[in-house]
């Protein structure tokens, strides 16, 4: 196995960092490899924010529901889809003939996907210089909060949330199992699962939560789906979604 193929198959969710701090130069590495992932046309449609004041950190650690370890990271990294240059940019040259146009739908799915694969780059490259990172979709939430926070103007969403730290001395990388690639990748079109299938792609999750001593007389299904999908929480981040698209259009 390669270097490369190494370093994403070792890489796991840090959530516990090393007291150092991630020197100058090896952000500076995280951040250009980020910058150098495929884009669609060159456009580079998002734009990172660099974290490293505490208080930030520990506001941030609270409003992406109250995770402590946010704070205790070394450096965060606020990946956010954005238009507003380019349509900015239109306008001051004037390409808008028609003073209504707004980004198309198109626009923002694209700058969805140069943003995550540029977090993507960040993510394979810190792993390279022994540098741990956690995604935190829970940017997402708060959404007058995270938006005055971070000064976010329209056409731009915060996508994700990067936090990042040394690995500690003595940390034991645990791998989460992930699903069995016959049921995520299809050769040439789609496969919808039926019944079946479904019941035996999720058999390994249903066993491992049977196992626990307090879920002997649960269903995981039923567990899950209230605490994720059906929650107050899942409804919160709803509507925090709506009002980001509400911003972008």
């Amino acid at each position: 196995m390669n270097e490369t193929l190494k370093i994403i198959n070792k890489r796991v969710s840090l959530r516990r960092y090393d007291k150092k701090k991630i020197s100058t130069e090896h952000m500076n590495k995280i951040i250009e490899s980020a910058i150098l992932a495929p884009t669609a046309g060159n456009m580079v449609m998002y734009s990172i924010i660099h974290i490293k004041n505490k208080r930030t950190m520990q506001k941030l650690a609270i409003s992406c529901d109250s995770q402590p370890f946010i704070g205790t990271a070394s450096d965060i990294l606020v990946f956010v889809a954005d238009f507003n240059k380019w349509n900015n940019y239109y306008k001051n040259e004037g390409m808008y003939c028609d003073k209504g146009r707004k980004p198309r739908n198109a626009e923002m799915l694209l700058s969805f996907e140069d943003t995550m694969v540029a977090s993507g780059n960040a993510v394979i490259a810190g792993e390279s210089l022994g540098i741990g990172s956690c995604y935190i979709g829970d940017i997402l939430e708060n959404y007058k909060y995270h938006k005055e926070l971070l000064n976010l103007p329209d056409y731009t969403i915060p996508l994700g949330m990067l936090t990042f730290g040394y690995y500690p001395k003595d940390y034991k990388r645990i791998k989460r199992e992930r699903f069995d690639k016959k049921f995520i990748v299809f050769e040439e079109k789609y496969k919808n699962l039926d019944k079946k299938e479904l019941k035996t792609m999720f058999e390994s999750k249903e066993k491992e939560f049977e196992m626990k001593k307090s879920n002997k007389d649960k269903s995981f299904v039923k567990e899950f789906y209230n605490r994720k999908t059906n929650s107050d929480f899942m409804k919160n981040f709803e509507n925090a979604v709506e009002q980001w698209f509400k911003n972008w259009k």
